[in-house]
């Protein structure tokens, strides 16, 4: 009786490289989400800070170096073959999740406001990733210039990012208070230039006068072109812009003495106080950023006294935390109590130029 030979094991067939380098990029991309949202994973042992940095900061170099081959290989001629090319998704991909996996490791009590700055550089690093992979499988290989590349700088720029993220929450949260204090003082040199020149749109009125002096005046407003009242403060409106300022700088002040507060003050250990600090001074920014957006003519004095209002109770609800709190070790300190006065006047200037609006 004869013998059957035994089966042969079918071998699968692998995608082409370019089609293995688009599914890769689906992938990465599929990571973000999860990665927004995640929560910290319960930790096993006491966590060793020390060990954790180690091990970021190894796995954004990995990352690092991955792109780089990656990038190497499909620039050169010929392309990769299919077996390579499966390795090298499979290398990013496992290097992408190391650094997920570091991420996760971050317990919340180490403060959130730390997590946040790891999450935001993860996904910055993976959205990179993900973002050099679609160049390469949309730009032909033989063709790869630098200028193609941005996405690979990039990735590289975000894994170099790592080593700069402050380690405990304190220096998390001078890092945001330091953010947030140059956003306003920015937004308030804005203010100011537009206020000195008394021309808020500056440049924009050239054509339309030209035109209005050929046209007519009731031609142009016919045709949409903006009007004197839509392009100029109006005594009524300069008026208010005065105590508007005067609330935005308050703004200013409020963020540096709490972030000269925290950095003389805070403590390391007192994570979730930390938090709370950062998390309302957050909301000044754009709330100040409202307010100034509101001054620009046509002004609408109603929007500008909500926007007011708002700011406001955000500012008084930054300073009464902060003075609940361990940063601030003498509540009677003076300057909080100053502040608020400070703003309350403010405030009234407002409600009293805006009193019409409301009787309308």
């Amino acid at each position: 009786m004869a013998s059957t030979a035994a089966p042969t094991a079918a071998v699968p067939t692998l995608d082409p490289p370019l089609e293995q380098i688009r599914r890769l990029a689906v992938e990465l991309r599929l990571l973000l989400p999860g990665v927004r949202v995640g929560e910290a994973r319960e930790a096993t042992k006491e966590f060793n800070a020390e060990t954790f940095w180690r091990r970021l900061h190894g796995a954004a170099e990995n990352v690092s170096r991955e792109a780089t081959t990656l990038t190497e290989v499909f620039s050169r001629v010929p392309p990769p073959s299919p077996q390579e090319t499966q390795r090298f998704c499979e290398q990013i991909h496992t290097a992408i999740k190391e650094i997920i996996t570091v991420y996760y490791s971050l317990p919340k009590d180490q403060g959130i406001t730390l997590r946040k700055l790891v999450r935001n550089a993860t996904l910055d690093i993976v959205d990179g990733m993900a973002q050099l992979v679609d160049v390469l499988f949309i730009t032909p290989a033989q063709s790869l210039e630098n200028s193609d590349l941005i996405s690979y700088n990039s990735v590289w720029a975000a894994c170099q990012q790592v080593p700069r993220i402050p380690k405990d929450n304190k220096a998390a949260a001078l890092s945001m208070l330091t953010k947030n204090v140059d956003f306003v003082k920015d937004a308030h040199e804005e203010m100011e230039q537009a206020v000195e020149e008394c021309d808020p749109y500056c440049g924009l009125l050239n054509d339309t006068e030209d035109n209005s002096d050929n046209n007519g005046d009731e031609e142009n407003d016919g045709l949409g072109y903006p009007n004197n009242r839509d392009l100029y403060w109006s005594e009524e409106d300069q008026e208010l812009i005065i105590p508007c300022l005067a609330l935005v700088r308050a703004s200013k002040a409020c963020l540096k003495k709490i972030r000269i507060s925290v950095a003389e003050n805070g403590k390391k250990d007192q994570v979730a106080q930390l938090d709370d600090i950062v998390d309302i001074s957050d909301e000044i920014s754009p709330s100040v950023d409202d307010l100034a957006l509101s001054i620009y003519p046509p002004m609408c004095h109603l929007t500008v006294r909500i926007n007011s209002a708002k700011l406001v109770s955000v500012l008084k609800k930054a300073l009464e935390i902060t003075k609940a709190s361990h940063v601030t070790p003498q509540p009677e300190d003076s300057w909080i109590p100053l502040l608020i006065n400070a703003v309350d006047h403010c405030m009234n200037r407002i409600k009293e130029l805006t009193q019409n609006e409301l009787e309308l």
